[in-house]
């Protein structure tokens, strides 16, 4: 399969790093935000409220009150908490901002679009829009009813990625960031839409030229996963009719685009999907794990969370330490079902570095979500060995808790074809944003981090290619100040 050739060859390895030096080409890089010229642009009301439901209440499954509001309120509200600029930071020497968003991304690249189709929603046009973050805003490409083949519903939205923004600074490897980056997007969605009272679903395994000529997406963005949202802001569905395209040409992202073939053959090769073999799931069970605590409570709301998440520059490692409660509600909250066309089985399994956890030995352990233990796999310090797996990155190592995400990409594609590669990533990717609220939640924060010596964690984590392979690192802890930082309202 074409998923094993290109996970092979993006591997770290200290030789490949060796050879593969690149240096940025800050005057062609991409631009972060996308625009269609030429089509109506809808204002959304400003400063919309935060929803005030426990944020770590939403992370554990709590449903929250909907509130009756018009479409336009709750689009602003949705999208504020979800997809928007949230702060921007400030460079030093040069002077230069850059803007951070609610959705993270791996390098601040933002290879994520989010476009919506919407249908009943009462004071909003039914049509295709797509999402301008940079202005709170929303392109009206399309008019009336656009027929996508997705499940019908008020709102159904449509994460793309466009490549080449991570492939200017992470080349081959740049494909795996993307994925993540729709599963992080993906949560933001999910978590901010039951923070309102709504549910949501997504789907994966939909038809990609169809639906790429039904949105008529440009060539370099890619149609990736569609999340319908259920119960939003009252309206009544309306008959079926045509539609009303506006045009529009989407903006020229850089002067050079340079192309990665084994990117274009890897999407290629994921567009085929398989239905499920059928195989049941596995129901591991440890007896001599360690017990889980009862997790930490916190009352910040999910509008607050969602709005100050950000990814921490490092930790501040020496005492600092979290509780084994707190803990216990990261765990808790990164193992929530996930709904979606192919989350009927789970793909990743967490492995903790444990550095600083009162209560709780230093050491690795594989976490076991369904009987809500531990196991011990290695006693004693892992900061050294935490933070060499993660390229020497000093993060891993000073943060109270890293992880390390092996997902057993063997088992997706047999299930999907290479379509499962894809899927993997998708909740690599949902559990990193459930972690990064959930520790925003208990007052520390977290970092993603995707770039690691692959083989190098399987050999430490006894794993063969058959157990499971590392698809992300995560570190959380004490984060040391950015004086970058300049939050938004």
């Amino acid at each position: 399969m074409i998923w094993r050739e290109y996970h092979e060859y993006t591997k770290h390895t200290a030789q490949s790093l060796r050879r593969s030096q690149h240096f940025l080409d800050w005057a062609n890089m991409p631009d972060p935000f996308r625009h269609y010229e030429g089509v109506p642009v809808l204002d959304l009301p400003a400063d919309p409220p935060a929803p005030q439901a426990s944020a770590l209440g939403i992370l554990h499954g709590q449903a929250a009150q909907a509130n009756a509001l018009d479409g336009p309120a709750f689009l602003s509200q949705f999208l504020y908490h979800s997809a928007a600029i949230s702060a921007t930071k400030r460079v030093p020497s040069s002077g230069y901002q850059y803007a951070l968003r609610v959705n993270p991304s791996s390098g601040n690249l933002h290879p994520t679009e989010f476009h919506f189709l919407s249908q009943g929603l009462r004071g909003w046009p039914d049509g295709l829009y797509h999402y301008r973050p940079s202005s709170h805003m929303a392109e009206q490409r399309a008019e009336g009813i656009v027929p996508s083949g997705l499940p019908g519903g008020t709102l159904n939205f449509v994460l793309t990625s466009i490549a080449w923004r991570e492939e200017w600074k992470y080349r081959d490897r740049a494909y795996r960031y993307c994925l993540h980056d729709i599963g992080h997007a993906w949560q933001a969605l999910v978590l901010a839409a039951r923070a309102m009272g709504c549910e949501s679903f997504a789907t994966a395994l939909f038809a990609d030229d169809e639906l790429t000529q039904a949105l008529r997406l440009s060539g370099d963005e890619w149609p990736m996963l569609a999340v319908s949202i259920r119960g939003p802001a009252p309206g009544e569905m309306r008959a079926e009719a045509g539609c009303t395209w506006h045009g529009g040409e989407p903006n020229i992202l850089s002067t050079n685009q340079i192309e990665y073939p084994r990117i274009e053959a890897m999407h290629q090769a994921t567009k085929v999907k398989m239905n499920g073999t059928g195989e049941s799931a596995d129901h591991a069970a440890i007896s001599n794990g360690i017990a889980l605590p009862a997790p930490a409570l916190s009352s910040k709301g999910y509008g607050e969370v969602a709005r100050t998440r950000r990814s921490a520059l490092d930790f501040r490692g020496g005492m600092e330490s979290i509780s084994f409660g707190d803990l216990s509600a990261l765990l808790h909250a990164a193992s929530q079902p996930l709904a979606g066309d192919f989350c009927d089985r789970r793909f990743v399994q967490l492995y903790l570095y444990v550095h600083r956890v009162e209560g709780l030995a230093p050491g690795m352990y594989r976490y076991w979500p369904e009987t809500g233990q531990l196991e011990l796999m290695r006693s004693g310090d892992q900061q050294v060995m935490a933070a060499g797996l993660s390229l020497g990155q000093q993060l891993a190592g000073n943060a109270c808790v890293a992880f390390s995400m092996i997902a057993d990409l063997e088992r997706a594609t047999r299930l999907h074809g290479d379509r499962g590669y894809r899927c993997a990533y998708f909740e690599a990717g949902a559990i990193g944003q459930r972690l990064y609220l959930a520790a925003e939640s208990l007052g520390v924060r977290a970092t993603g981090i995707g770039a690691f010596y692959d083989d190098e964690v399987h050999n430490y984590l006894g794993l063969t290619s058959q157990m499971g392979q590392v698809v992300y690192h995560f570190a959380i802890g004490h984060p040391v100040h950015d004086p970058r930082l300049d939050a938004h309202g």
